[in-house]
């Protein structure tokens, strides 16, 4: 499994007076194997600029327990809310095949950065 994110702060959902700074990030994971495997939980690590840790788990991802054949990608978007202007992500997703083995899909840690304003405060 490949899997790349890309991270947007969304300045319209933060409000830094408040402490709360809001992403999206979009996921791609593509099946490079040669198996079909099946997306069935994700463990998120998000730590923000104090080193405070908030670690997330369940099943799927937005809803879906995505099954990839060999070839094919899915794709969606999600959010979350740190209390700092940058902080990082990284986890993994747990991948099962049709044998009923499974393996985890590393997810790279990424950063989480709002862009810096000169100008005006939220």
């Amino acid at each position: 499994m490949r899997v790349t994110v890309r991270a947007q702060y969304l300045p319209e959902q933060s409000s830094p007076r408040a402490d709360r700074y809001a992403f999206a990030y979009t996921v791609n994971i593509s099946n490079e194997g040669t198996e079909p495997a099946q997306l069935r939980t994700r463990h998120w690590i998000i730590t923000d600029g104090r080193g405070v840790i908030e670690e997330v788990r369940g099943d799927g991802v937005i809803g879906e327990q995505p099954n990839l054949h060999p070839g094919q990608s899915f794709q969606y978007t999600s959010g979350c809310v740190i209390s700092t202007p940058v902080g990082t992500m990284q986890g993994t997703y747990r991948m099962w095949l049709q044998n009923g083995t499974y393996f985890d899909a590393d997810i790279a840690p990424f950063s989480l950065a709002s862009p810096r304003k000169s100008s005006s405060l939220n």
